[in-house]
């Protein structure tokens, strides 16, 4: 298992200090929120984007997903959307990370709709996405919470280059059963983000172990070398305690719900 965490848990921290902060507690890689507000977005020039894929090369970190905010089943015209998915994967193929992150959004248009939307999108962005070299990836999150749900549109699409995200909270939420969630995401997986939460009605983020979402389910269904992101949402819960003191004892945690069985 290849253990990762969301820069969503260390809001606008320089990314030295991401890389740092990775390397000193055992993390291969770091999810990347690609946002105005944030270090690293796609306002970045080629030499800034070099900087920052220098920084980790350096070391020794991946960066395993450039996380952006594109709604690819939203309501409007698709040009918005594709071109935020190009700019999107031009930074990924940029600082080398294989990975872009989308969100449905798909709001309160019919599902019919939203999948339709979010498929033909999505596959229209393939093509430039496999010239890039990079994967876009569908979460399960907002409009379609559940595996079943971003399963039925990466299938729909059908291309290599496009899969998905399980977000291991959205999936609990939707009342999907870990090992039905990765039946239907299995052959569109590109990582697994977990969390933990006290309950459907406060997520504010805790220390992993210490909520009631099922990683051992979640971990018992995955291959044994697959990435794992640990992404903790302090950028919305500003009283939750800080990531980085939380990152020892969650890769200790990951590490033990994900041995291997005797």
């Amino acid at each position: 298992m290849k253990l990762a965490f969301s820069t969503l848990g260390v809001p606008g921290m320089p990314v030295a200090d991401v890389v740092r902060l990775a390397a000193g507690n055992g993390y291969q890689g770091v999810e990347l929120r690609a946002h105005a507000e944030e270090p690293v977005n796609v306002g970045l020039t080629q030499l800034e984007r070099s900087v920052v894929a220098e920084e980790f090369k350096r070391g020794g970190v991946e960066i395993l997903t450039v996380a952006g905010y594109a709604r690819v089943a939203a309501e409007g015209d698709d040009k918005p959307v594709l071109d935020e998915l190009a700019g999107l994967v031009d930074l990924a193929h940029d600082l080398s990370a294989p990975y872009v992150r989308v969100f449905p959004g798909g709001g309160d248009q019919g599902p019919a709709d939203a999948d339709a939307a979010a498929a033909r999108r999505l596959g229209a962005a393939a093509p430039h996405a496999a010239d890039r070299g990079v994967r876009i990836l569908l979460e399960t999150h907002d409009s379609h919470r559940a595996g079943a749900d971003v399963a039925r549109v990466v299938g729909t699409v059908g291309h290599g280059q496009i899969g998905a995200i399980w977000d291991v909270m959205h999936t609990w939420l939707a009342g999907e059963e870990p090992v039905a969630s990765h039946a239907v995401l299995a052959p569109h997986l590109g990582y697994v983000q977990v969390k933990d939460i006290a309950s459907a009605e406060d997520t504010t983020p805790l220390p992993l172990g210490a909520g009631t979402l099922p990683l051992k389910e979640c971990l018992d269904t995955l291959d044994q070398d697959g990435w794992v992101c640990w992404e903790y949402e302090k950028r919305w819960y500003a009283g939750a305690a800080g990531l980085p003191e939380l990152l020892a004892p969650g890769r200790e945690h990951l590490l033990r719900l994900g041995a291997p069985k005797q």
